[in-house]
Protein backbone atom coordinates (compact mmCIF):
# COMPACT_ATOMS: atom_id res chain seq x y z
CA UNK A 1 0.00 0.00 0.00
CA UNK A 2 1.06 3.47 -1.04
CA UNK A 3 1.42 6.53 0.78
CA UNK A 4 -1.48 8.57 0.23
CA UNK A 5 0.22 11.80 0.19
CA UNK A 6 1.62 10.10 -3.45
CA UNK A 7 -1.80 10.22 -5.11
CA UNK A 8 -1.60 12.42 -8.23
CA UNK A 9 -5.36 14.10 -6.92
CA UNK A 10 -3.29 14.92 -3.46
CA UNK A 11 -1.28 17.61 -5.44
CA UNK A 12 -4.41 19.04 -7.00
CA UNK A 13 -6.43 18.99 -4.05
CA UNK A 14 -4.96 17.64 -0.41
CA UNK A 15 -8.24 18.08 1.25
CA UNK A 16 -10.27 14.77 0.65
CA UNK A 17 -7.51 12.58 1.76
CA UNK A 18 -6.96 14.93 4.87
CA UNK A 19 -10.47 14.07 5.53
CA UNK A 20 -10.65 10.49 5.05
CA UNK A 21 -7.20 9.89 7.13
CA UNK A 22 -8.78 12.02 10.45
CA UNK A 23 -12.13 9.58 10.24
CA UNK A 24 -9.56 6.81 10.80
CA UNK A 25 -7.59 9.24 13.42
CA UNK A 26 -5.94 12.67 14.36
CA UNK A 27 -3.05 10.70 14.47
CA UNK A 28 -2.51 7.91 12.28
CA UNK A 29 0.40 5.08 11.35
CA UNK A 30 1.34 5.58 7.56
CA UNK A 31 2.39 2.82 5.38
CA UNK A 32 5.83 2.33 4.21
CA UNK A 33 9.13 0.56 5.07
CA UNK A 34 12.41 1.64 6.83
CA UNK A 35 13.03 5.22 7.39
CA UNK A 36 10.00 6.47 5.33
CA UNK A 37 7.42 4.61 8.17
CA UNK A 38 5.68 7.34 10.12
CA UNK A 39 2.80 8.58 11.61
CA UNK A 40 0.46 11.74 9.88
CA UNK A 41 -0.61 14.33 12.00
CA UNK A 42 -3.55 16.07 10.86
CA UNK A 43 -5.65 16.65 13.97
CA UNK A 44 -6.12 20.42 15.25
CA UNK A 45 -5.53 20.17 18.36
CA UNK A 46 -3.24 17.10 17.70
CA UNK A 47 -1.13 19.02 15.24
CA UNK A 48 -1.05 22.07 17.59
CA UNK A 49 0.60 19.63 20.46
CA UNK A 50 2.83 18.36 17.93
CA UNK A 51 4.04 21.35 16.81
CA UNK A 52 5.12 22.53 20.09
CA UNK A 53 6.16 18.65 21.62
CA UNK A 54 9.74 18.76 23.03
CA UNK A 55 9.75 15.03 22.57
CA UNK A 56 9.54 15.06 19.03
CA UNK A 57 13.15 15.99 17.38
CA UNK A 58 13.73 18.37 14.31
CA UNK A 59 17.47 16.90 14.10
CA UNK A 60 17.17 15.13 10.92
CA UNK A 61 20.99 14.92 11.08
CA UNK A 62 20.57 13.08 13.92
CA UNK A 63 17.98 10.22 12.83
CA UNK A 64 19.93 9.49 9.55
CA UNK A 65 23.18 8.70 11.45
CA UNK A 66 24.18 5.73 9.89
CA UNK A 67 21.27 4.85 7.77
CA UNK A 68 21.64 4.81 3.87
CA UNK A 69 19.78 7.34 2.06
CA UNK A 70 21.53 7.10 -1.19
CA UNK A 71 20.75 11.38 -1.14
CA UNK A 72 23.44 13.85 -1.89
CA UNK A 73 21.85 16.82 -0.04
CA UNK A 74 24.21 20.04 0.74
CA UNK A 75 24.33 19.92 4.50
CA UNK A 76 23.47 24.00 4.28
CA UNK A 77 20.22 22.33 3.00
CA UNK A 78 19.84 19.23 4.88
CA UNK A 79 21.41 20.82 7.98
CA UNK A 80 19.57 24.11 8.30
CA UNK A 81 17.73 26.01 11.39
CA UNK A 82 14.67 24.34 11.03
CA UNK A 83 16.65 20.59 11.20
CA UNK A 84 17.42 21.63 14.64
CA UNK A 85 16.73 21.35 18.61
CA UNK A 86 17.49 24.00 21.18
CA UNK A 87 20.22 25.02 22.04
CA UNK A 88 20.99 25.25 18.77
CA UNK A 89 18.19 26.46 16.77
CA UNK A 90 17.83 29.24 19.81
CA UNK A 91 20.77 30.52 19.36
CA UNK A 92 20.28 30.85 15.39
CA UNK A 93 17.08 32.13 15.04
CA UNK A 94 17.68 34.47 17.59
CA UNK A 95 20.41 36.18 15.69
CA UNK A 96 17.79 36.70 12.60
CA UNK A 97 14.28 37.36 14.67
CA UNK A 98 15.10 41.59 14.55
CA UNK A 99 14.84 41.57 11.20
CA UNK A 100 11.12 40.18 10.82
CA UNK A 101 9.32 41.56 13.85
CA UNK A 102 5.96 43.10 13.20
CA UNK A 103 7.98 46.60 13.77
CA UNK A 104 10.60 45.23 11.04
CA UNK A 105 8.04 44.87 8.42
CA UNK A 106 5.92 47.77 8.95
CA UNK A 107 9.08 49.70 8.34
CA UNK A 108 9.02 47.44 4.87
CA UNK A 109 5.59 47.80 4.07
CA UNK A 110 5.74 51.09 2.00
CA UNK A 111 8.47 49.00 -0.20
CA UNK A 112 6.43 45.91 -0.17
CA UNK A 113 3.21 48.01 -1.78
CA UNK A 114 5.39 50.33 -3.82
CA UNK A 115 6.99 46.94 -5.66
CA UNK A 116 3.28 45.72 -6.19
CA UNK A 117 2.14 48.23 -7.90
CA UNK A 118 5.74 48.42 -9.87
CA UNK A 119 5.19 44.63 -10.83
CA UNK A 120 1.32 45.27 -12.10
CA UNK A 121 2.06 49.03 -14.03
CA UNK A 122 2.73 47.47 -16.89
CA UNK A 123 -0.94 45.52 -17.23
CA UNK A 124 -3.58 46.45 -19.14
CA UNK A 125 -7.25 45.42 -18.66
CA UNK A 126 -8.26 42.96 -21.23
CA UNK A 127 -4.89 41.49 -21.39
CA UNK A 128 -4.22 37.69 -19.77
CA UNK A 129 -1.66 37.43 -17.28
CA UNK A 130 -0.27 34.69 -14.91
CA UNK A 131 0.03 36.25 -11.54
CA UNK A 132 2.39 33.90 -10.21
CA UNK A 133 4.55 34.32 -13.08
CA UNK A 134 4.10 38.26 -13.01
CA UNK A 135 3.19 38.97 -9.31
CA UNK A 136 3.25 36.17 -6.93
CA UNK A 137 6.97 34.79 -7.62
CA UNK A 138 8.91 38.05 -7.83
CA UNK A 139 7.25 39.84 -5.10
CA UNK A 140 8.44 37.99 -2.33
CA UNK A 141 11.47 37.04 -4.23
CA UNK A 142 12.27 40.32 -5.00
CA UNK A 143 11.94 41.32 -1.25
CA UNK A 144 13.92 38.93 0.76
CA UNK A 145 16.88 39.21 -1.90
CA UNK A 146 16.73 43.02 -1.20
CA UNK A 147 16.70 42.19 3.05
CA UNK A 148 19.60 39.64 2.14
CA UNK A 149 21.07 41.79 -0.55
CA UNK A 150 21.59 39.64 -3.34
CA UNK A 151 22.21 41.47 -6.39
CA UNK A 152 18.97 41.80 -9.18
CA UNK A 153 21.37 40.18 -11.52
CA UNK A 154 21.66 36.73 -9.71
CA UNK A 155 17.60 36.43 -8.51
CA UNK A 156 16.77 34.80 -11.41
CA UNK A 157 19.47 32.03 -10.78
CA UNK A 158 18.65 31.59 -7.04
CA UNK A 159 14.59 31.59 -8.46
CA UNK A 160 15.40 28.35 -10.17
CA UNK A 161 17.65 26.75 -7.56
CA UNK A 162 14.63 27.87 -4.98
CA UNK A 163 11.82 25.91 -7.53
CA UNK A 164 13.98 22.85 -7.80
CA UNK A 165 14.41 21.86 -4.87
CA UNK A 166 10.80 21.20 -4.28
CA UNK A 167 10.57 18.79 -7.45
CA UNK A 168 9.06 15.80 -5.53
CA UNK A 169 9.56 12.65 -6.74
CA UNK A 170 13.20 14.01 -8.41
CA UNK A 171 15.34 13.68 -5.92
CA UNK A 172 18.65 14.09 -8.36
CA UNK A 173 17.12 17.55 -8.96
CA UNK A 174 16.54 18.52 -5.60
CA UNK A 175 20.28 17.23 -4.78
CA UNK A 176 21.44 19.44 -7.72
CA UNK A 177 19.55 22.47 -6.73
CA UNK A 178 20.58 22.10 -2.63
CA UNK A 179 24.64 22.03 -4.18
CA UNK A 180 24.01 25.23 -6.78
CA UNK A 181 22.18 26.80 -4.10
CA UNK A 182 24.52 26.37 -1.24
CA UNK A 183 27.81 26.93 -3.62
CA UNK A 184 26.40 30.03 -4.61
CA UNK A 185 25.54 31.44 -0.97
CA UNK A 186 28.80 30.74 0.31
CA UNK A 187 30.68 32.64 -2.68
CA UNK A 188 27.48 35.48 -1.65
CA UNK A 189 28.78 35.79 1.88
CA UNK A 190 32.48 35.75 0.57
CA UNK A 191 31.25 38.98 -1.31
CA UNK A 192 29.84 40.10 1.70
CA UNK A 193 33.06 39.80 3.49
CA UNK A 194 35.35 41.82 1.35
CA UNK A 195 32.54 44.51 0.46
CA UNK A 196 30.03 44.93 3.12
CA UNK A 197 26.70 46.72 2.70
CA UNK A 198 23.76 47.18 4.98
CA UNK A 199 21.78 44.42 4.25
CA UNK A 200 20.72 41.17 6.49
CA UNK A 201 23.73 38.81 5.00
CA UNK A 202 26.18 41.48 6.22
CA UNK A 203 24.87 41.70 9.32
CA UNK A 204 24.90 38.01 9.86
CA UNK A 205 28.70 37.96 8.38
CA UNK A 206 30.02 40.56 10.77
CA UNK A 207 28.62 38.44 13.68
CA UNK A 208 30.27 35.50 12.37
CA UNK A 209 33.41 37.19 12.38
CA UNK A 210 33.22 39.00 15.47
CA UNK A 211 32.59 36.29 17.39
CA UNK A 212 32.59 32.31 16.20
CA UNK A 213 31.15 30.68 19.28
CA UNK A 214 27.45 32.20 17.75
CA UNK A 215 27.46 31.00 13.97
CA UNK A 216 30.15 28.97 12.06
CA UNK A 217 31.22 29.41 8.81
CA UNK A 218 28.92 26.25 7.78
CA UNK A 219 25.68 27.71 9.75
CA UNK A 220 26.12 31.06 8.35
CA UNK A 221 25.63 29.38 4.82
CA UNK A 222 23.13 27.60 6.06
CA UNK A 223 20.86 30.20 7.60
CA UNK A 224 21.24 32.73 4.66
CA UNK A 225 20.05 29.35 2.19
CA UNK A 226 17.07 28.64 4.88
CA UNK A 227 16.12 32.58 4.39
CA UNK A 228 16.32 32.74 1.24
CA UNK A 229 13.81 29.84 0.67
CA UNK A 230 11.93 30.10 3.34
CA UNK A 231 11.29 33.64 2.42
CA UNK A 232 9.50 33.58 -0.55
CA UNK A 233 8.37 29.91 -1.57
CA UNK A 234 5.83 29.63 0.69
CA UNK A 235 4.32 32.92 -0.05
CA UNK A 236 4.37 32.34 -3.46
CA UNK A 237 1.88 30.10 -3.25
CA UNK A 238 -0.12 31.75 -0.82
CA UNK A 239 -0.95 34.60 -2.90
CA UNK A 240 -1.79 32.13 -5.82
CA UNK A 241 -3.88 30.05 -3.38
CA UNK A 242 -5.55 33.18 -2.09
CA UNK A 243 -6.22 34.75 -5.49
CA UNK A 244 -7.86 31.51 -6.85
CA UNK A 245 -9.89 31.24 -3.74
CA UNK A 246 -11.52 34.17 -4.50
CA UNK A 247 -12.33 34.12 -7.60
CA UNK A 248 -13.61 30.71 -6.96
CA UNK A 249 -16.39 32.70 -4.00
CA UNK A 250 -17.99 35.70 -5.93
CA UNK A 251 -19.55 36.99 -3.05
CA UNK A 252 -16.40 36.72 -0.71
CA UNK A 253 -14.41 38.59 -3.62
CA UNK A 254 -17.10 40.98 -3.59
CA UNK A 255 -17.05 41.77 0.10
CA UNK A 256 -13.12 42.43 -0.37
CA UNK A 257 -13.70 44.51 -3.64
CA UNK A 258 -16.38 46.74 -1.72
CA UNK A 259 -14.02 47.31 1.45
CA UNK A 260 -10.76 47.20 0.76
CA UNK A 261 -10.23 47.87 4.56
CA UNK A 262 -10.94 44.24 5.45
CA UNK A 263 -8.27 42.89 3.46
CA UNK A 264 -5.11 42.71 5.94
CA UNK A 265 -8.06 40.31 8.73
CA UNK A 266 -9.08 38.28 5.15
CA UNK A 267 -5.71 37.40 4.81
CA UNK A 268 -6.03 34.63 7.77
CA UNK A 269 -9.02 33.10 6.91
CA UNK A 270 -7.17 32.90 3.14
CA UNK A 271 -4.24 31.45 5.10
CA UNK A 272 -6.40 28.81 6.85
CA UNK A 273 -8.81 27.52 3.70
CA UNK A 274 -6.05 26.63 1.54
CA UNK A 275 -2.49 26.77 3.24
CA UNK A 276 0.59 26.89 1.20
CA UNK A 277 2.56 24.42 3.69
CA UNK A 278 0.17 21.30 3.67
CA UNK A 279 2.48 19.42 5.00
CA UNK A 280 5.52 20.78 7.87
CA UNK A 281 9.02 19.58 8.07
CA UNK A 282 8.45 16.57 9.56
CA UNK A 283 10.12 15.25 13.16
CA UNK A 284 10.54 12.22 14.58
CA UNK A 285 10.64 10.49 17.75
CA UNK A 286 14.04 10.15 19.58
CA UNK A 287 11.80 8.58 22.45
CA UNK A 288 8.70 6.95 22.67
CA UNK A 289 6.05 9.83 22.97
CA UNK A 290 2.56 10.50 23.15
CA UNK A 291 0.54 12.52 20.41
CA UNK A 292 -3.09 12.84 21.25
CA UNK A 293 -4.29 9.63 22.22
CA UNK A 294 -1.75 7.46 20.01
CA UNK A 295 1.63 6.27 21.00
CA UNK A 296 3.93 7.00 18.72
CA UNK A 297 7.27 4.11 19.02
CA UNK A 298 10.54 5.76 19.32
CA UNK A 299 12.34 6.08 16.19
CA UNK A 300 9.35 6.83 14.15
CA UNK A 301 9.81 9.99 11.23
CA UNK A 302 6.19 12.45 11.96
CA UNK A 303 4.29 14.56 9.60
CA UNK A 304 2.30 17.11 10.77
CA UNK A 305 -0.63 18.79 8.46
CA UNK A 306 -1.35 22.68 8.82
CA UNK A 307 -3.36 21.66 5.83
CA UNK A 308 -4.86 18.87 7.23
CA UNK A 309 -5.58 20.80 11.09
CA UNK A 310 -7.17 24.23 9.26
CA UNK A 311 -9.96 21.85 8.05
CA UNK A 312 -10.40 20.20 11.09
CA UNK A 313 -14.53 20.05 11.79
CA UNK A 314 -13.59 19.53 15.50
CA UNK A 315 -11.96 23.11 15.69
CA UNK A 316 -13.43 25.12 12.53
CA UNK A 317 -17.11 25.35 12.01
CA UNK A 318 -17.64 24.81 8.26
CA UNK A 319 -14.16 24.55 7.44
CA UNK A 320 -14.46 24.06 3.91
CA UNK A 321 -16.41 26.88 3.50
CA UNK A 322 -13.89 30.24 2.98
CA UNK A 323 -15.41 32.88 4.93
CA UNK A 324 -13.96 36.29 5.42
CA UNK A 325 -15.83 37.49 8.49
CA UNK A 326 -14.84 33.76 10.28
CA UNK A 327 -14.05 34.90 14.13
CA UNK A 328 -11.90 32.64 15.11
CA UNK A 329 -9.65 32.40 11.88
CA UNK A 330 -6.24 33.50 13.23
CA UNK A 331 -5.55 30.45 14.79
CA UNK A 332 -4.84 28.68 11.95
CA UNK A 333 -2.08 26.38 11.70
CA UNK A 334 -0.45 27.97 8.38
CA UNK A 335 2.34 29.45 10.24
CA UNK A 336 3.16 26.76 12.26
CA UNK A 337 3.24 26.68 16.41
CA UNK A 338 5.61 26.55 18.79
CA UNK A 339 9.73 27.69 18.86
CA UNK A 340 9.51 26.37 14.59
CA UNK A 341 6.89 29.09 14.09
CA UNK A 342 7.45 30.67 10.58
CA UNK A 343 9.98 33.84 11.54
CA UNK A 344 8.68 35.51 8.65
CA UNK A 345 5.17 35.41 9.20
CA UNK A 346 4.65 39.63 9.18
CA UNK A 347 6.28 39.50 6.65
CA UNK A 348 4.59 36.80 4.45
CA UNK A 349 1.12 38.44 5.76
CA UNK A 350 2.09 42.46 4.26
CA UNK A 351 3.08 40.80 0.96
CA UNK A 352 -0.23 38.94 0.73
CA UNK A 353 -2.37 41.48 1.74
CA UNK A 354 -0.44 43.80 -0.67
CA UNK A 355 -0.58 41.51 -3.75
CA UNK A 356 -4.59 41.15 -3.04
CA UNK A 357 -4.76 45.18 -2.60
CA UNK A 358 -3.49 45.68 -5.79
CA UNK A 359 -5.25 43.06 -7.64
CA UNK A 360 -8.62 43.97 -6.70
CA UNK A 361 -8.24 47.96 -6.58
CA UNK A 362 -6.73 48.02 -10.09
CA UNK A 363 -8.70 45.41 -11.48
CA UNK A 364 -12.26 44.87 -10.24
CA UNK A 365 -13.55 43.07 -13.61
CA UNK A 366 -10.31 40.35 -13.00
CA UNK A 367 -11.72 36.71 -13.21
CA UNK A 368 -10.02 32.93 -14.35
CA UNK A 369 -8.25 33.05 -17.39
CA UNK A 370 -8.86 28.96 -17.42
CA UNK A 371 -11.63 26.92 -15.80
CA UNK A 372 -10.35 25.76 -12.28
CA UNK A 373 -10.28 22.11 -13.17
CA UNK A 374 -7.11 22.83 -15.56
CA UNK A 375 -5.20 24.91 -13.52
CA UNK A 376 -1.63 23.11 -12.48
CA UNK A 377 -0.47 22.47 -9.15
CA UNK A 378 3.30 21.81 -8.44
CA UNK A 379 5.16 18.47 -7.77
CA UNK A 380 5.28 18.92 -3.90
CA UNK A 381 4.05 17.01 -0.98
CA UNK A 382 5.22 20.16 1.39
CA UNK A 383 4.09 22.88 -0.60
CA UNK A 384 0.40 23.16 -2.15
CA UNK A 385 0.46 25.93 -4.68
CA UNK A 386 -0.35 26.77 -7.96
CA UNK A 387 2.50 26.30 -11.04
CA UNK A 388 0.40 29.03 -12.92
CA UNK A 389 -2.71 31.11 -12.99
CA UNK A 390 -4.03 32.17 -15.96
CA UNK A 391 -6.06 35.63 -15.27
CA UNK A 392 -7.82 37.94 -17.36
CA UNK A 393 -7.59 41.54 -16.22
Amino acid sequence: MSSPFQDPGFLRDPYPTYAELRRDGAVRKLPGTGHKAGYAVTGYSEARQALAEPGLSKDTARFFAGKETGRSLHPAVSQNMLATDPPDHTRLRRLVTRAFTPGAVDLLRPYIVDLADALTDSWVPGDRVDVIESLAVPLPVTVICQLLGVPAADRDAVRAWSTDLFAAGDPRRIDAASHGLAEYMAELVASKRRTPDDALLSALVAVRDSDGDQLTEQELVSLAVLLLVAGHETTTSAIGNAVLALLRHPAQLELLRSDPSRIDRAVDELLRYDSAVTIATWRWAPEAVRVGDTDIPAGSPVSVSPGAANRDPDRFTDPDRLDLERADAHAHLAFGHGIHRCLGAPLARAEVAAALRVLLTRFPGLRLGRPADQLRWRRSRLIHGLESLPLLL
